[in-house]
């Protein structure tokens, strides 16, 4: 006599989400101030005025830029914001920091235009595996948008997760 297999995590009402099919296909760059300092000490307003005007900003089409200094030195606020004003007309996305902060920026862009309404009542899955890296800081991200409207929050895959959160009984 047969039995009949059942596949239980298919009939289990589990949404999966994997972070995944958030990540922004575009090219990273880095771009550094520490090209444009005197001597490498300090930022010359009249200098870099000069390189801003005749710089090609048509390279960074519809690239994700992290812009930062790594030397110390003396960088004045307004520099990032005019940096930011010829990047921005090319560039998908402009960020103060590293590529660490850049890749977290674009994950949580995307976590953002989830509506979190879809997941209401649901027993929902964050896969954990994935073939692109995913900042932590994106699952958490993730779990704060989710938990007020989610029944449940796992993460790993649906056959063998980890429970973190379950909304109590009313």
């Amino acid at each position: 006599m047969e039995t009949e297999i059942i596949n239980r995590v298919a009939t289990s009402g589990l949404v999966s989400i994997d972070l995944e099919e958030f990540y922004h296909p575009g090219e990273r760059v880095l771009y550094d101030l520490k090209d444009n300092l005197y001597m490498g000490l300090m930022l010359r307003e009249k200098d870099f005025r000069a390189f801003l005007k005749e710089h090609d900003w048509t390279q960074y089409a519809g690239k994700n830029v992290a812009i930062t200094c790594t030397e110390d030195a003396i960088v004045p606020t307004w520099a990032y914001m005019l940096l930011t004003l010829h990047l921005q007309p090319h560039a998908n996305t402009v960020v103060f920091g590293s590529l660490t902060d850049l890749e977290e920026k674009l994950f949580f862009d995307a976590i953002a235009r989830i509506d979190p309404e879809q997941y209401r009542d649901a027993r929902v899955v964050v896969k954990g595996c994935s073939k692109v890296p995913v900042p932590v800081a994106a699952y958490v991200e993730l779990t704060r948008v989710l938990k007020p409207v989610v029944q449940s929050l796992l993460f790993g895959e649906p056959c063998s997760t980890v429970p973190l959160y379950k909304r109590p009984k009313a």
